[in-house]
């Protein structure tokens, strides 16, 4: 039998007050013809250069939101390969996907959110200078090590038939 007293009210309550939040967000690890790496420095991290990237917005897919990020941040058009990690920040409910691409055209420039862009040398010594705060060092690393994974999105006909 079904208790519906307060308690049992509660539980089922939870149901939709404590779902989970997160906001997922994408960055890329980007090479240019040369094999050099591009590294943004922003406003509101100016302490570290890391990979360009930043929030997935409503409606967009993962490499949506990074071809649009990458190119806002530092000018440049890419085209992403794979995923080399996936990242969750339990303190800030941020989830990172970071995918490797390539350069395919644009101009190197800074933006309202970027007051340094460059490419690098790849090396675990230059991103140890540059990428100062260990969990962007950790993802950028990573990504450097050449590991990937294939990614899609789905479909609209694939995603009425399948939950996720």
């Amino acid at each position: 039998m079904m208790d519906d007293s307060g308690e049992a009210q509660k539980q089922r309550g939870r149901i939709f007050t404590d779902i989970p939040k997160h906001t997922v967000a994408a960055a890329a690890y980007i090479t240019n013809i040369k094999g050099q790496v591009l590294l943004v420095q922003t406003y509101h991290r100016h302490d570290t250069w890391e990979l360009p990237g930043g929030q997935v917005e409503e409606g967009e897919t993962l490499e949506e939101a990074v071809i649009r990020e990458v190119e806002e941040e530092s000018g440049i058009e890419v085209n992403v390969q794979g995923v080399s990690g996936v990242y969750q920040n339990r303190q800030t409910g941020v989830v990172v996907v970071i995918f490797i691409g390539e350069m395919t055209g644009g101009r190197l420039r800074t933006s309202t959110e970027t007051k340094a862009a460059r490419f690098v040398d790849p090396s675990p010594q230059t991103f140890e200078q540059l990428v100062t705060r260990p969990q962007f060092l950790a993802r950028t690393l990573d990504a450097y090590s050449g590991a990937s994974v294939p990614f899609r999105a789905a479909w609209p006909s694939e995603a009425a038939n399948h939950s996720f």
